[in-house]
């Protein structure tokens, strides 16, 4: 077998990295040879428009330096958002292994850095109602960063790994959301403090659950639902997760978690639980409605938490089922209720993986345009096709749920702003329901890990301007709009 190149060696580093310095230390050490460093620091690019962003930090240097807050303050009103002249294009993400454009670096660390400035009592020359008026409506504008974990199976392990990952760097969003397995790690997440996550996120407990689980997916892996015990469904959730309400978990940890749930009867709507549109549901219920796979478990009642914290049935007359059957990525409703614009997606739904494999690797040039094109006219034909047959289908029960089922995975979105893949070497559809053994476990963890360890400097850029304005209403103007009021 002939030695590995440089460059190789490098790679297979990265592939077996054990902690994210590592992958970096070995990332960076790439780019140096491979000539893409160079790349990094070189400001043209195609891609965007580096002569504008260019002109734009430099003039910010200079109103900060002079002192002149409302310079700063006039120039910033122009306009703060993420994907300025270009900045946001996830081109220009792919030719280096770490990081892009130094010139993107420095222009959103020179905005991070304004907007602290404008905060502080460095400014006190702007009357603070003016600066917190510009806060609130930067904030709206740009908006923020939510997670968004599709549905898995046995491929939540994968997710646990990006969690994992975005939350040991800080860069795990506060708006998370998630169907069936993915349900399952943004609960986990959201209710459970940092202190407690650490413990969490050890090897050892992670494995421990492992062990704990075993009979529970041997038990799944027939697909059979007399093979099925709800009761050791119900046991997973609850031991894994506190009882508590939307509302309930929100207040404790500040992480707004958001589960999609599916109607298991006809003529109903999927629906999207969370602490503002159904604050007293209890987390618990709607785990366990999200992560019933039809066929395979039960439908499930949601359950609430009354005025004096006694559990209620929520809708007694409806039962739900997994919620990646007809939204599994509910962008819109998030975006609604949150102002969230940028989504970062993690997605293990191995029914469509294949499809999202093929569809993000056609390139970028005529013929990647023609091959997509060529997708998106064919699932439209499959889709008219379906429609015709839904009528005729309706005389047939179980041929009607196939086609609705069918054309609901069709037409949804399974993508985001930034896409985080499993090693597709690690899915394989027929181990959907199966045991995952404690060697499969971690690999899973640690797929989700370096999967994301290759997007978190996108994360990072992309996020940075919303983590900072949404810090600065919360932590600052906090503070000092009782007393600015006062002096008003």
């Amino acid at each position: 077998m002939p030695p590995l190149t440089r460059l190789a060696r490098y790679e297979q580093q990265m592939a077996q990295a054990c902690s994210h310095a590592e992958w970096r230390e070995a990332a960076e050490a790439h780019d140096r040879h491979s000539g893409a460093a160079g790349w990094q620091q070189r400001d043209a690019s195609a891609r965007y428009d580096f002569r504008s962003v260019r002109k734009r930090l430099t003039q910010l240097r200079a109103l900060r330096e002079a002192g002149d807050n409302a310079g700063l303050l006039y120039t910033l009103n122009e306009g703060v958002h993420g994907n300025l002249d270009g900045m946001g294009n996830s081109a220009l993400y792919r030719r280096a292994r770490y990081g892009t454009k130094q010139l993107i670096h420095d222009y959103v660390a020179e905005v991070i850095a304004v907007l602290e400035h404008l905060a502080s009592p460095a400014a006190d020359d702007l009357p603070w109602p003016v600066r917190h008026d510009f806060f609130e409506r930067a904030s709206a504008c740009y908006g923020r960063s939510a997670l968004m974990l599709s549905g898995s199976g046995s491929l939540f392990y994968f997710h646990v790994g990006v969690v994992k990952a975005l939350w040991e760097q800080q860069l795990l969003p506060n708006v998370m959301c998630g169907s069936s397995g993915g349900a399952l790690v943004a609960s986990i997440a959201g209710t459970h403090t940092d202190d407690e996550l650490v413990r969490m996120f050890e090897p050892g407990f992670l494995l421990a659950e492992v062990r704990r689980e075993t009979s529970l997916w041997q038990r799944m892996s027939a697909l059979r639902p007399s093979s099925i015990s709800p009761a050791g469904v119900r046991d997973m959730v609850e031991r894994l997760v506190p009882d508590l309400s939307f509302q309930q978990a929100q207040a404790l940890t500040g992480r707004r978690i958001n589960i999609s749930i599916a109607p298991a009867e006809r003529h109903q709507t999927s629906r999207l639980l969370n602490a503002i549109a159904s604050p007293s549901v209890c987390l618990r219920e709607a785990l366990l409605a999200t992560m019933a796979v039809p066929g395979i478990l039960p439908p499930v009642m949601l359950m609430a938490k009354g005025p004096q914290g006694e559990r209620l049935p929520y809708l007694e007359s409806r039962r739900w089922v997994d919620g990646s059957v007809s939204d599994d990525l509910p962008t819109k409703r998030i975006g609604r209720l949150y102002a969230v614009n940028h989504f970062v997606v993690s997605q293990t739904n191995p029914l469509v993986l294949p499809f999202l494999r093929a569809a993000t690797g056609g390139g970028s040039g005529a013929l990647g345009r023609y091959r997509k094109a060529l997708r998106r006219i064919t699932l439209e034909v499959v889709d008219a096709n379906l429609a015709a047959l839904q009528g005729p289908a309706q005389r047939h029960p179980a041929l009607e749920r196939w086609v609705t089922m069918t054309r609901s995975v069709i037409n949804q979105r399974y993508t985001g702003d930034i896409n985080i893949f499993p090693d597709y070497r690690l899915v394989d559809p027929r181990k959907l329901m199966r045991l995952r053994s404690e060697a499969e476990v971690l690999a899973l963890i640690r797929s989700g890990e370096r999967a994301t360890w290759q997007q978190l400097e996108m994360v990072r850029l992309q996020s940075a301007i919303g983590r900072t304005l949404d810090d600065i209403r919360s932590r600052r103007i906090g503070q000092a709009l009782p007393s600015a009021t006062a002096t008003a």
